[in-house]
C-alpha cells in the first residue's frame, strides 16, 4: 500500500498532447509545444503556485498552440462549427469545474476553473456556459481565430469519405491535451481540454469534461488526464479506474497500463493517459501508434519530452 501520509513528495508535473498516429513531420511541433507547456506550468509550481495554477497554466499553453486539438486548432463539427470541452479538478478540496460544447472561447480550461471557484455546479454546457463565461469577463473570438486550414481540409476529406467511422479512424485524429501536477504536500490537480473527435455532430460531448472519465484528481488517490476515443473512455470511466487502482496501492505505471488494457479489452478503445500516484510517481500508457507526453520532476535540470 502506498503511504499517502509520507512527509514530502517531489514537485511533479506531467503533460500530454494526445495519443494518435502522429506523423513524422509533426513530431517536432508536438515536442516543442509540450516543452513550453511544461516550462510554464513548472514555473508556476516551483515559484509557490498551487497545483491548480500549474495545470491550468500548462493547458492554456497547449490550447493556444494550433498543433493540438484544443482551443486554437480544434477539430471542426460536421457543420463547420467549433465546440470545445474542458475540465479541471483539485484533489485537495475535491472540487471540479467543466465546460462542454462551448463555442469560440480560446481557453475553455480557464472557464472550467471559474466554474469550480464561483458556482455550486461542476459542468456547464452550450449556450448557458457561454453566457456564464461572458458574465465572468471572458471574451469569445471570431471562429477564424480558432480555425486552421488543416482542420478545414480534414473536414472536407471526412465528409466525402462515406466509409469513415470514428472508432476505426480515431488514431488518425489530433490529440486532446492535459496536465497533472503534485506539490510537496501531496496535493494533486488535473486538467484536460479538447476540440473533440473528427466527424462529430454539433452538441457531441466526449469524456474530457466528465469527472471520472477523462479527468480525475483526489489526494490519496492521485491524478489522471486521459486522451483518446471518448465514447470508449466514458464506458469504462477510465480516469476513475486508474485512480482507484492507485488508491489501492498499485503504482502509477501499473495502474496506467492496467487502465489502457481495460479500455482496449472491454470497450475496444484507443487512447492514452498520464497519472501521478499518491507517492508522487508518474505513470504513462497508451495503445495508439504514438503519444505526445512529457514530465518534469524536482531534481531534473530539464523536462523530458517524448513523441513516440
Amino acid at each position: 500500500m502506498i503511504d499517502s501520509n509520507q512527509s514530502r513528495r517531489p514537485l511533479t508535473l506531467v503533460v500530454h498532447g494526445g495519443a494518435w498516429e502522429i506523423p513524422d513531420g509533426e513530431i517536432r511541433a508536438h515536442a516543442e509545444g509540450l516543452k513550453k507547456a511544461l516550462q510554464t506550468g513548472w514555473e508556476r509550481l516551483r515559484s509557490g503556485g498551487s497545483v491548480l495554477d500549474a495545470v491550468e497554466a500548462a493547458v492554456v499553453v497547449l490550447e493556444d498552440d494550433p498543433t493540438f486539438d484544443a482551443g486554437k486548432g480544434s477539430i471542426l463539427n460536421t457543420d463547420g462549427s467549433i465546440e470545445m470541452d474542458a475540465s479541471i479538478m483539485d484533489g485537495k478540496s475535491f472540487k471540479a469545474g467543466a465546460v462542454a460544447a462551448i463555442r469560440n472561447f480560446p481557453n475553455p480550461v480557464r472557464i472550467a476553473r471559474r466554474i469550480l471557484e464561483k458556482t455550486d455546479h461542476i459542468l456547464l454546457a452550450g449556450m448557458g456556459c457561454e453566457e456564464f463565461a461572458h458574465r465572468e469577463g471572458f471574451h469569445s473570438v471570431p471562429i477564424e481565430e480558432l480555425l486552421t486550414p488543416r482542420e478545414l481540409r480534414r473536414l472536407e476529406i471526412i465528409i466525402r469519405d462515406k466509409r469513415y467511422h470514428a472508432a476505426y479512424s480515431f488514431g488518425r485524429k489530433r490529440g486532446t491535451v492535459g496536465c497533472v501536477a503534485m506539490d510537496q504536500d501531496g496535493n494533486v490537480a488535473a486538467a484536460t481540454s479538447t476540440g473533440g473527435t473528427p466527424k462529430k455532430l454539433p452538441g457531441r460531448v466526449g469524456d474530457t469534461p466528465l469527472i471520472g472519465c477523462g479527468t480525475y484528481a483526489e489526494n490519496g488517490a492521485g491524478g489522471v488526464s486521459c486522451t483518446g476515443w471518448g465514447e470508449a473512455i466514458m464506458k469504462v470511466m477510465l480516469a476513475r479506474e486508474v485512480s482507484e487502482r492507485m488508491r489501492a496501492g498499485e503504482s502509477a505505471r501499473a495502474s496506467a497500463e492496467a487502465g489502457i488494457l481495460v479500455l482496449e479489452t472491454k470497450a475496444e478503445g484507443l487512447g492514452g493517459l498520464i497519472c501521478i500516484d499518491p507517492a508522487g510517481a508518474v505513470g504513462i500508457a497508451y495503445n495508439t501508434p504514438r503519444m505526445a507526453r512529457g514530465w518534469m520532476i524536482e531534481g531534473m535540470e530539464q523536462p523530458t519530452v517524448k513523441v513516440s
